[in-house]
Parts: C-alpha cells; structure tokens; sequence
C-alpha cells in the first residue's frame, strides 16, 4: 500500500502544480461556473479521452494526460463549489483557493486510502479504459442528481461521485506512468 501511498502523492502534485500555474493565470475565473457546468466540463473531458481511446489517436495535440488531470483539478473545482456555490465573479484569494484544494484533495486520498484497503487495490488490476468508462458513468450519475435537484433515494450524493472521479482520474495516470516506465525500461 506503501506505493500507492506515494503514487497518489506525484500524481496529486502534478495536479496541483498545473491547477496553481492556472489559477495564477487565468484567477479563480471558475467560480462564475454552476454546478451543472462543471459537470459539463467533467463529461468533455471524460469524452474526448473515450474517443480517442476507441479511434486510437488524437488530431489535437494534448495527450489524455492533460485531460485526467483536468478531471481531477475540475472535479475538486466540482466539490469546491459545492461548498461555496457559485458566484457572479471570483471571489476566492490564490491562498484560500488552494487550501480548499488541498482539503479536497486530502479528502480524496483518504477515501482512496480506506477503498483500497477493503478492495485490495483491485484497480491495479483493471483497464485504463474501464477508468474511463466509470468516470463517465459518474458523470450521467451526478447529471441525473442534478436534474433530481441534488437530491437522492438511497446513492450517495454528488460529492462522492466528485470524489471517485478524481480518484479512478489518479489511477488512470498511475497506470499510464507505470506503463511508460516499463516501455523505457524494455528500451535499455
């Protein structure tokens, strides 16, 4: 579990490098975002990862790197402004904007952490692919909450699904990591 541990931890930290290079350049412009935005902005992501992956390549010259990390910095936007709700202009200091992040994201790590534990890191074991895929049927899950009003029967609310993006997000990259190590490795 140890290396899941510090997995999680580069990962998280790239995350968080281009979220603050972005916060630096563009401000907290995301806090103009509703709730169903971000959801938006989850699926495009979480979609043009699917297509590549089934048309096998890309004409635009962005990895799918670019677009889990996107997943994961806009599902913590996601949670962020569930906390805050909205606003009509940004409205939250570089500092404060990144102490929410790094809450969140702890948050994140911790669950990961608990999961991992009762399910044996069964996600080593499965498909970038199957990532994908569960973080768009996340996605659908948090559009239909959102069309419930946010309300639910007996699913867990809009939150978690935020938080499992993220992770399913920072295990797709582990993997993909762990998969271009080896093919460097192969190389030598």
């Amino acid at each position: 579990m140890n290396q899941t541990d510090k997995q999680f931890d580069q990962i998280a930290g790239i995350c968080r490098n281009i979220f603050i290079q972005k916060l630096k350049d563009y401000g907290a412009s995301w806090r103009l975002l509703r709730p169903t935005s971000v959801t938006d902005q989850l699926y495009i992501k979480a979609n043009r990862i699917r297509n590549i992956q089934v048309k096998g390549f890309s004409k635009v010259d962005e990895g799918i790197q670019s677009d889990l990390i996107g997943i994961v910095n806009y599902a913590i936007i996601g949670l962020i402004q569930l906390e805050k709700g909205f606003a009509e202009k940004p409205d939250l200091s570089v500092e404060e904007t990144i102490a929410l992040y790094d809450k969140y994201m702890q948050q994140a790590k911790e669950l990961m952490m608990d999961k991992n534990h009762d399910y044996d890191e069964a996600w080593r074991h499965m498909r970038i692919e199957s990532m994908v895929d569960l973080i768009l049927m996340k996605i659908e899950r948090t559009k239909q909450i959102e069309e419930n009003d946010g309300k639910t029967l007996i699913s867990e609310g809009i939150d978690a699904n935020y938080f499992d993006m993220i992770n399913y997000a920072i295990f797709a990259l582990i993997k993909m990591d762990e998969n271009d190590c080896q093919q460097k490795n192969e190389k030598i």
